[in-house]
């Protein structure tokens, strides 16, 4: 994982819940590409057709709230998202996205400061988020090292593996 990703943003409101980032009826299929296709489908259908790889998800407070599934985070990067950004975040959210190797990072204010569509760069080391497109930046805190060597990785079982 490169210690910056760039994409278009897709922006998404609060207490975005992980059977609204992956609904229940799909949890059964066996073939993650598959599953993902129906990530969003409440809310944004057709997501996982116009999403594009290093796209970023934006959120609000509370995002990834709902039950501990770790399908949610499995699905945004089996599409290939770069990151999700995001006001705040339910803890088990957080880790279920580490475990997979897809940052997450709290950026007070993102909200206000990402439009949909608008192209962002997301520094993990600097902590930083930039929108290309109005040059605003939000301030995050920056990933540890070794939270960034999990991600570089692939993941916690990537990771534990080359131990």
């Amino acid at each position: 994982m490169a210690a910056a990703v760039e994409g278009k943003a897709w922006v998404f409101g609060d207490n975005i819940d992980t059977d609204v980032i992956i609904p229940g009826p799909y949890l059964s299929i066996p073939d993650p590409a598959e599953m993902a296709r129906h990530a969003f489908e409440p809310i944004e259908p057709g997501f996982a057709r116009r999403v594009e790889p290093g796209d970023i998800v934006v959120g609000g407070r509370n995002f990834g709230c709902g039950s501990s599934r770790e399908h949610a985070a499995l699905v945004l990067k089996q599409l290939g998202v770069g990151a999700v950004v995001v006001e705040s975040c339910a803890r088990i959210f957080f880790r279920n996205a580490l475990n997979q190797g897809l940052p997450v990072l709290e950026a007070p204010g993102i909200s206000q400061a990402v439009q949909p569509g608008q192209r962002l760069r997301v520094d993990l080391a600097a902590g930083v988020v930039h929108n290309l497109d109005t040059g605003r930046r939000v301030a995050v805190t920056p990933m540890p090292d070794f939270m960034r060597a999990l991600l570089e990785a692939g993941g916690l079982v990537a990771y534990v593996q080359r131990l």
